[in-house]
């Protein structure tokens, strides 16, 4: 009996092996080189790098998924404000409570933080999404915003599994440009913003806010001023820009969200359009990304609404 079981355990050993080297080599290709998640990982860091090489304070360090990261010209802020800017915008689908902790540690005193949710991260129930355990493993600090353990490793046993349709699309990118590309492959500006337009392809419609800001949304931005206070720094909310619709529920909803944003910290939207845009030309691929002529738009409203907290702050 032992003998045959001895024989079982040999026969199996190759499969584990065989299973193993595959999950790494899919495990690299995720989280290293090739997949969606790598080429996150490696926009974080160039950010991260920025904001460390930047010593001069004050600084507006600019917060949010993609709905900040592909909104904004830092160099025009930057230019009217007079203070370094760093564009930290990520991206939405690693979660409000992963965000966050991702880019407290760079805060230091006398920063202005501006933090940019888009409706994805605001309307969230609990602060996760779906690359929330990746991204965490990804940046080397995995289970980042207490995601749970049943689904911590779910999600990590999936990091060695490429999708066949990311396979594909790499293998057609190493035949035709000789490299892996990505959404998030593009270099970014020595302030952290994106370098490359995209465009959307498809017909667009008036995106509806259903929802105004969860309760798990508002107590984790609650929790987040008091971090970056501890920190000497001040929280700033912004409302995002967005292709929206204008119906009562809409508008109801995103003044509700507004209402309770400016109990935990300065809320700055235009009080009139509620950061709810109709011009179609000032969007890239989604309804929060912005075409270069929008992003200065943008810029020009932000550095009109943060100059009175910046001049506040200076007096004080």
């Amino acid at each position: 009996m032992n003998e045959q079981k001895s024989k079982t355990i040999r026969t199996l050993i190759p499969w584990f092996l065989a299973t193993g080297v595959a999950w790494s080599l899919g495990f690299f290709y995720n989280v290293y080189y090739g997949g969606e998640l790598s080429w996150l990982r490696r926009m974080y860091f160039q950010k991260i790098a920025i904001a460390e090489s930047v010593t001069e304070t004050p600084r507006l360090l600019i917060v949010g998924g993609s709905g900040a990261h592909y909104t904004i010209d830092s160099d025009l802020i930057e230019q009217e404000l007079g203070i370094p800017v760093i564009n930290l915008g990520l991206d939405g689908p690693i979660g409000l409570d992963v965000i966050l902790p991702s880019v407290i540690d760079r805060v230091k005193p006398g920063d202005i933080v501006l933090l940019i949710p888009e409706y994805l991260l605001l309307l969230d129930n609990d602060g996760l999404g779906d690359r929330s355990t990746s991204f965490g493993v990804a940046i080397g600090r995995p289970g980042l915003g207490g995601i749970p353990v049943k689904q911590f490793l779910q999600e990590v046993i999936a990091l060695g599994i490429p999708s066949l349709r990311a396979v594909a699309k790499s293998g057609v990118d190493a035949a035709t440009q000789g490299e892996f590309t990505g959404y998030y492959s593009d270099p970014v500006s020595d302030k952290g913003d994106p370098t490359v337009v995209k465009e959307r392809q498809q017909d667009w419609w008036k995106l509806p806010i259903k929802n105004s800001i969860s309760q798990h949304s508002f107590e984790r931005i609650l929790q987040f001023n008091e971090e970056v206070e501890a920190k000497g720094g001040k929280l700033v909310l912004s409302l995002p820009w967005v292709y929206g619709s204008d119906t009562k529920r809409t508008l109801k909803n995103v003044e509700i969200t507004a209402d309770y944003l400016s109990k935990i910290a300065p809320t700055i939207y235009d009080r009139e359009s509620l950061n709810i845009q109709d011009n179609v030309s000032y969007f890239a691929d989604t309804h929060y990304h912005l075409m270069p002529e929008g992003r200065k738009v943008r810029a020009e409203q932000l550095v009109t609404e943060l100059k009175p907290i910046i001049k506040s702050g200076n007096d004080n």
